[in-house]
C-alpha cells in the first residue's frame, strides 16, 4: 500500500498487529542518521506514524543482534516486543528484512547487505526469536524490502564460491551473468530456519533501476542518502 504523508512516499502493509513500513526517497527524504536532517527525519517518524520512540543499530556488516533498550549499539539487527516502538533499519542497496511473530508479539529488523547475508544475519535473527523469545519459526511473518535485485547486483566469480558456495551448490540460479540474487539467499536462510513460504513477502522493487518508486542508490550513485524500513508493534 502506497502512503504519502507530506509529500513523501511510503510502502506500507499491516499484518494481526504488526505495521510493516518502507521509506522511498521521493522528494529526498533522506534517513543518513550522520546527518542532522537524517536525524530530524527520524524525529518526523515518530509524528507521522504515532510512534513512542525510533529504534535502530550502528550499523557495521556484522551479524550482531541487539535488544531495544532506547540506546544506539553496534550490530545489524534490533529486536523488540515493546509496543508503539518503531524499530528499523537504514539501506541504499542492502536488503531490510522485517519480522513480526503474531503468537508472542516480538519484531525484529535486520539489515543484510552481501557481508550480512554471508554471515546468515537473518537466519541468526530467526535463532534469537526462537531461543531468546520462545517463537516458532513456521508463525513469523517477514517482508523483504526494496534492495539492490539481481537484475542490477553485480558480484565478482571467486566472491560467489568464497560467501556463497554452499547455497550455490544448491542452485545455482542465485547466480547468472556475473549478478547475485540475494533475495533468494535470504529465502534459502528462512527455509533452513523452516520459516512457512507462504508467510514471506518480497516487494520486488530494485533500488538501482525501479520506475515505479524513487530510491537510494549508493551503487547507482557512488553517493547516496539512506532509507529506513521499520517495524512497530500495535497495541491489541
Amino acid at each position: 500500500m502506497k502512503t504519502i504523508i507530506d509529500n513523501y512516499e511510503f510502502i506500507t502493509f499491516k499484518k494481526d498487529n504488526a505495521e510493516f513500513i518502507f521509506s522511498t526517497a521521493k522528494n529526498d527524504l533522506n534517513f543518513n542518521k550522520d546527518l542532522k536532517e537524517g536525524r530530524d527525519n527520524l524525529k518526523l517518524l515518530q509524528d507521522y506514524f504515532n510512534l513512542k520512540d525510533v529504534g535502530y543499530v550502528n550499523q557495521i556488516h556484522s551479524s550482531i543482534i541487539q535488544e531495544y533498550d532506547g540506546t544506539v549499539k553496534s550490530g545489524d539487527a534490533i529486536v523488540t516486543d515493546k509496543t508503539n516502538i518503531g524499530i528499523g533499519i537504514f539501506t541504499a542497496d542492502c536488503m531490510p528484512v522485517l519480522i513480526y511473530d503474531k503468537n508472542k508479539n516480538i519484531a525484529a529488523a535486520v539489515h543484510s547487505g552481501w557481508k550480512g547475508t554471508s554471515k546468515n544475519i537473518t537466519g541468526k535473527a530467526i535463532g534469537c526469536l526462537v531461543d531468546r523469545y520462545g517463537s516458532c519459526a513456521k508463525d513469523l511473518t517477514v517482508y523483504i524490502g526494496p534492495h539492490n535485485r539481481e537484475c542490477c547486483y553485480e558480484f565478482g566469480d571467486s566472491a560467489i564460491y568464497e560467501y556463497f558456495g554452499d547455497i550455490y551448490k544448491k542452485d545455482k540460479s542465485i547466480y547468472i551473468n556475473n549478478k547475485l540474487n540475494l533475495e533468494k539467499c535470504i529465502y534459502y536462510q528462512l527455509m533452513d530456519k523452516e520459516v512457512s513460504s507462504e508467510n514471506i513477502n518480497t516487494l520486488d522493487l530494485c533500488t538501482y533501476c525501479s520506475g515505479e518508486y524513487k530510491f537510494y542508490s549508493y551503487r547507482r550513485d557512488k553517493s547516496s542518502g539512506r532509507m529506513f524500513s521499520f517495524v512497530v508493534i500495535r497495541n491489541n
